[in-house]
This record gives structure tokens, C-alpha cells and sequence, in this order.
């Protein structure tokens, strides 16, 4: 999913309109994910190679019905012929697997929510890093950042910010910008977030004379 122009305008027209009546600066970034989750594949993978195993050892008659009907149906099967089924199988199912994993939609799916926050915090924390954290003279700086194909977001503060405002007071805004990603106007749920991230700022950081734009305003879409 890519944000429209007329998303990005919207987005830009309320971080601009939020920072009329703060010092805070409002940057805003937009991905279409924070991960490719590979790694969170090979464990599915490697599981169910495991399963294959697993199944073989509980229910081994497919193994034994085969062999009797490809080489001899009154001797016994011998063992070499579990290890080389199994072998056989294992290798189908990581191919199988493989493939199906390649799908964003279904890794997606098959990866543990825990494991997307982590990895949505870790990429916006490295995103605030580079482009909010330190970057005006009071430390007012405000990272909202969406990743969409994970549905979840993030609000990080600067120094100054942080030691003034409680982390749950973002909530709200965290609320209404995830309600519209998940109806499919991210457009719409940026702009309500920021709208909301620029009354608290303005409220704890009121704008003082001399106040100028230190951070751009524009939408950032990676």
C-alpha cells in the first residue's frame, strides 16, 4: 500500500498547522514494513522439517505400505528405508515451505505479534536516531512513525519531551492512527495522530517568540 499524494499533503498540511502553537517538531515517517522476517521463514521451515520426523516416528505404516508395494510385500521393511523416506520428505517440505514463505502475505501472518512490535520499535528507534533525536536546540523533537504491512505504529520523544510527557499520553493518538490504517486510510489516521501529538506538544511546549521550523514537515515514505 503507498500513500497518495493527496495523503501526503494532508499529512504535511497538519504537521505544518500542528506546529503553529508549539516549539515541538513533529517528524513524520511512513513504511511499507519494518522487516522482511526471513529468519522468522527458516524457523518455520526447520520446523516443519522437525514435523516431518515427528510424524514419521508416530505413524511410520505410509513408509512400510510403500515399500511393500514398490520391492517386496512379505519381507520386512528395513530401516534404511525409513531414513531414506524421511530423507526424501524433509526435502520436499523445506521446498514447499520455502516457497510458500517467500509470500509476504503469508510470512506476514505467521509471524508472532511480539516479534513484529520488536521489530517495528527497533527500526523506529533507528529512524528517530537519524532523523528527530538532538536535531533542534531544545531537544523538542517528535518521531510518528507507521509501518503498515505490521499495522503498527510508534511515537518516540526527544530528551526534553520525555521527561515532561508520560508515554501513555500518546495513546490516543496512537488509537485513532491505527483504527484508520486497519479501515485503509493511513492518510487520514497520520494526520488525526499528528493533529493530537501537536495539542499535548502545545500544552507542555507552548510556542515562545522567536520559534522557527528546524525539522521538515513534509511526510517521509520509505
Amino acid at each position: 500500500m503507498r500513500l497518495s499524494k493527496a495523503d501526503h499533503d494532508r499529512v504535511t498540511a497538519a504537521v505544518t498547522q500542528a506546529e503553529l502553537a508549539t516549539d515541538g517538531e513533529i517528524v513524520t515517517v511512513v513504511a511499507g514494513r519494518s522487516d522482511a522476517y526471513h529468519d522468522v521463514a527458516l524457523h518455520w521451515t526447520v520446523l516443519a522439517m522437525l514435523l516431518v520426523l515427528a510424524l514419521l516416528a508416530w505413524m511410520p505404516m505410509p513408509v512400510e505400505w510403500l515399500h511393500a508395494r514398490l520391492i517386496d510385500a512379505w519381507s520386512e521393511t528395513p530401516p534404511r528405508w525409513y531414513l531414506t523416506f524421511a530423507l526424501l520428505l524433509m526435502a520436499v517440505t523445506f521446498l514447499v515451505a520455502r516457497v510458500l514463505l517467500a509470500l509476504d502475505p503469508v510470512r506476514m501472518a505467521l509471524t508472532p505479534g511480539a516479534t513484529k512490535a520488536r521489530r517495528v520499535h527497533r527500526a523506529a528507534m533507528k529512524l528517530f536516531r537519524t532523523a528527530a533525536e538532538k536535531r533542534t536546540k531544545a531537544s523538542t523533537g517528535v518521531l510518528l512513525y507507521l509501518s503498515l504491512a505490521e499495522h503498527r505504529a510508534e511515537i518516540i520523544a526527544d530528551e526534553a519531551i520525555h521527561s515532561r510527557v508520560a508515554p501513555d499520553v500518546w495513546g490516543d493518538a496512537m488509537a485513532a492512527l491505527i483504527a484508520d490504517v486497519k479501515d485503509g486510510r493511513p492518510g487520514d489516521g497520520m494526520a488525526q495522530a499528528v493533529a493530537q501529538i501537536g495539542a499535548i506538544l502545545t500544552q507542555h511546549f507552548p510556542r515562545s517568540e522567536g520559534d522557527t521550523n528546524e525539522l521538515p514537515d513534509r511526510l517521509i515514505e520509505l
